[in-house]
């Protein structure tokens, strides 16, 4: 065994033994699941004790369109008691409505002893809301104004379909693609940084405690840099084989526990689809039927999920993060091989932690538009290329556009292996001198 796989052993078994490693490991799924779920389930669970809210309306007009339910209960009254205003009183607000809010929007207060919650606010302004609209619609003396209303508060969603390189339709969802592209977004930047702030403790821990004079009279500087980025790779790809592992688990268990309708659904929208697809090839039904025909909300859902190119994601995905580690793992090397202590480091850090944070701000502004020129030119610059582009493959992103933006990368991440290969062999055994952007570039210049 050469020196270069004995230093990426060690690099790797040091890590996977740890209790940390191990622990992390295991129940990372879980706690991202319940980063997710735990607090819209929390979000959703109102406070048990209903909230009383004094209605003064001296117009006798708005009090009958608030209707009290679990959470609020509205009470008629006919003036301000200063009782309402006391520390002791079991009134959470008090609505003062003064004028017609048709002729005058402003003679409505909500008043209360603390900040009015947000969810009292929508709750009243959604019921008022229903009766100033029909108010001013009765000013025009319209005929058969209720079904008029009715016919006007109706919803309207477009469904949207996504045609194959057969022209066969499935189901297709833009906030789905947006939610699967974000997930693999947040992995990109959490895996990269995470593991590449790993090699470089693990390089400053071991010039502080001078190991690396040891170590280097019998290694190549190279080859230990080299071993340490490989190492600390294999653990992370382990670590996320792992996850992926579990996160499947979760989420199949999570459909059993729902049920299997979902499921059942979603199969029997597949088949729907299948045969309208025949039939519009046949020029005998309309595709907006073929949807409209297909099946319910959760078999859309579903289908949506299984429509999305989780080939290509996988692919992307390790593509991307292999050569965005490679890039900052070996700057975050050569950083650690040349400062003395981890405040030295702050300095050199910052440009690259501001670069991955402008990677992420790109991310979320080009998912409304995955072709425009900020999610074209941020896919293809080589810092910000690993995070940007996995926002946009589940919408389609064209071959040429994924290959360029792979090529690009890598070539950059092996120019900067090279460029902290040259800083890594003089920084690591630099001890006591502060470290500039000038003394690295004199390190540059040697042979």
């Amino acid at each position: 065994m050469n020196k270069l796989s004995i230093i990426i052993l060690r690099e790797f078994t040091t890590r996977v033994v740890k209790k940390s490693f191990i622990l992390m490991t295991v129940l990372m799924p879980f706690f991202f699941a319940a980063l997710v779920f735990v607090p819209m389930w929390l979000g959703q669970i109102n406070d048990d004790e209903q909230q009383k809210i004094v209605v003064i309306d001296p117009t006798n007009h708005y009090f009958q369109c608030l209707e009290s339910n679990e959470q609020y209960l509205f009470v008629r009254a006919d003036r301000m008691d200063p009782a309402y205003k006391s520390d002791t009183t079991d009134v959470a607000a008090v609505l003062q409505i003064t004028d017609d809010l048709v002729l005058n929007p402003k003679a409505i207060t909500l008043a209360s002893r603390k900040e009015v919650q947000l969810n009292m606010i929508q709750y009243i302004e959604g019921s008022l809301e229903s009766q100033i609209r029909k108010d001013k619609l009765e000013k025009y003396n319209i005929p058969d104004l209720d079904k008029i209303t009715e016919d006007l508060e109706s919803s309207f969603t477009i469904p949207t379909v996504k045609w194959n390189a057969e022209g066969e339709e499935s189901f297709s969802s833009s906030d789905i693609a947006m939610a699967v592209g974000f997930l693999f977004t947040f992995l990109i930047y959490m895996f990269v940084m995470s593991y590449g702030c790993m090699v470089m403790s693990s390089v400053m821990e071991e010039k502080t405690n001078r190991i690396m004079e040891i170590m280097v009279s019998s290694v190549k500087p190279f080859q230990l840099m080299m071993g340490k980025i490989i190492g600390v790779a294999l653990v992370g790809l382990v670590q996320m084989l792992i996850w992926g592992v579990m996160l499947a688990g979760i989420i199949f268990g999570a459909a059993y526990f729902l049920g299997g309708d979902a499921v059942t659904d979603a199969a029997m929208a597949n088949q729907q689809m299948e045969a309208m697809n025949q039939m519009a090839a046949a020029g005998s039904v309309d595709p907006a039927a073929a949807v409209a025909a297909a099946g319910g909300e959760n078999a859309e859902i579903i289908n949506a999920l299984l429509g999305l190119p989780y080939a290509e994601l996988a692919i992307m995905f390790f593509l991307m993060f292999i050569g965005g580690y490679l890039l900052y793992a070996s700057f975050f090397a050569a950083v650690g091989a040349s400062v003395n202590s981890q405040e030295d480091s702050s300095q050199f850090m910052m440009p690259v932690v501001i670069l991955m944070v402008f990677g992420m701000y790109a991310a979320m502004g080009s998912v409304g538009n995955t072709d425009g020129p900020l999610a074209f030119w941020s896919s293809l610059f080589p810092l910000t290329s690993p995070i940007v582009m996995m926002v946009r493959i589940p919408f389609g992103v064209p071959l040429w556009q994924e290959l360029l933006s792979v090529g690009l990368l890598f070539a950059s991440a092996l120019g900067m292996v090279w460029i902290a290969a040259k800083i890594y062999r003089v920084g690591i055994l630099m001890y006591g001198k502060k470290l500039t952007i000038k003394e690295m570039w004199k390190w540059l210049k040697y042979n």
